[in-house]
């Protein structure tokens, strides 16, 4: 039998494109209601570092994605991943955006946290399609929550990136529901605190680096 490579062949250029291309959104950068207001330094480098860490989250939901849709047994499914990391590269490249805008950079540890989270996705894929789902559902769910949290810490004058996030957790509400429509199996609560503690890690190092 004869292994076919463009799996591997797929999953090798969605990474490249992740770490070393520049992404481009298919939908328009979200735009605030308001004017964005003036901030100080103070204020830019913590609005600076918060997108920098959701950088990092969207960094880590294409690869997720990208290997979960690598290993699916359903071709249905398999689309559904791969048409969400699509999505995924809209949040990507406007996190991107506002990290150039705020005089910030991304994590320098981008192809580790690309690496780690390409292989959780494999493992959850292993497992079968009902518990892929249930990663995707309360990864979502987790990452909602993370991003409600960046709206209290959000400097009130930073309008734009608000907006970013406020779509950003929308989208990611909508991708845990449809993971649960799709027949996601609820995960056990250790794994589930497994993942908050990885997930607490990495948004406290990517704050930094």
């Amino acid at each position: 039998m004869t292994l076919s490579l463009d799996p591997v062949l797929a999953a090798t250029d969605a990474a490249l494109r992740t770490l070393f291309a520049r992404p481009h959104a298919t939908r328009a950068t979200p735009t605030p209601p308001q004017a964005a207001g003036e901030m100080d330094e103070k204020e830019r480098r913590q609005a600076g570092a918060l997108m920098r860490v959701n950088h990092v989250g969207e960094v880590c939901a294409q690869a997720l994605y990208t290997a979960q849709a690598a290993v699916a047994r359903d071709p249905g499914l398999r689309a559904q991943f791969l048409e969400a990391a699509h999505e995924e590269t809209d949040h990507l490249a406007w996190t991107r955006q506002r990290l150039d805008e705020l005089g910030d950079r991304p994590s320098l540890l981008n192809p580790l946290w690309y690496a780690g989270a390409f292989g959780l996705g494999l493992v959850a894929g292993r497992l079968g399609d009902p518990w892929s789902l249930g990663f995707v559902a309360e990864t979502e769910r987790q990452v909602e929550a993370h991003l409600d949290s960046h709206l209290d810490r959000l400097p009130l004058s930073d309008s734009a990136s608000r907006a970013v996030v406020e779509q950003m957790k929308s989208d990611e509400a909508r991708h845990a529901a449809q993971a649960v429509e799709a027949g996601a199996e609820e995960l056990p609560p250790p794994v589930k605190a497994l993942m908050r503690l990885a997930s607490r890690v990495m948004t406290t190092v990517a704050h930094r680096i």
